[in-house]
């Protein structure tokens, strides 16, 4: 093989192998302490609004592939924060979350599809009170990049956002007043809003935990 040949073989495969490093998904680790967990419904005529603090889980992401997009969550139902100690712990009952036997809300994407640029359809499963349903979310990709403040590296951040709506009594969570005047106290449905931050997450090295 000539050499301005050879060059010109290997300038392509390191291009080649470029391409796909740069387009491999890449794994985001949530930062829960910059991530909230939202829920609100309608109370009477207006909304209540709740989140969960604890919350714990995976985003492997590729922009490029949607296919291999992926998305595993754990919150902690504990953690529900609506402002009010008593409602807190009524949700934490039996009428609603019964976090005694149901401690976890859980969420895993079975497919995800694009639904135009940097935005997606996440369909997946959706635990709740011990019942799994499938559910759509929609959801945004804010961005992603090396930060660093002052000098100091804070390592790569992205940004994820997604919402959907679901009826709670799918998950048997029926609890309700009647009003003297008609209707209920609060509305079947629920919106969940998740505003995540997430941390790179460093591969693992083929020779992790080998003896030196």
């Amino acid at each position: 093989m000539k050499p301005m040949t050879r060059f010109l073989a290997v300038a392509m495969a390191i291009a080649t192998a470029a391409t796909i490093a740069v387009a491999a998904p890449v794994t985001w680790k949530i930062d829960r302490n910059h991530t909230e967990v939202g829920f609100e419904v309608r109370h009477f005529f207006s909304r209540v609004h709740g989140r969960f603090h604890e919350v714990e889980g995976t985003i492997v992401f590729d922009e490029a592939n949607p296919d291999a997009i992926q998305v595993d969550a754990t919150v902690q139902v504990a953690s529900v924060d609506t402002g009010n100690q008593k409602r807190d712990t009524h949700l934490q009952g039996p009428d609603f979350f019964e976090v005694e036997k149901n401690p976890t809300l859980k969420f895993k994407s079975t497919k995800v599809t694009s639904a135009g640029k940097g935005k997606y359809k996440v369909a997946g499963d959706l635990t709740m009170r011990g019942v799994t349903k499938p559910v759509v979310f929609d959801g945004e990709f804010l961005g992603s990049a090396p930060i660093s403040v002052k000098g100091q590296s804070r390592g790569s951040k992205a940004g994820f956002a997604a919402s959907a709506t679901v009826n709670r009594k799918d998950f048997g969570i029926n609890w309700n007043q009647a009003l003297d005047g008609g209707g209920f106290v609060l509305d079947d449905n629920v919106t969940i809003v998740l505003n995540v931050e997430a941390d790179l997450s460093e591969p693992v090295r083929a020779d992790a935990g080998k003896s030196q």
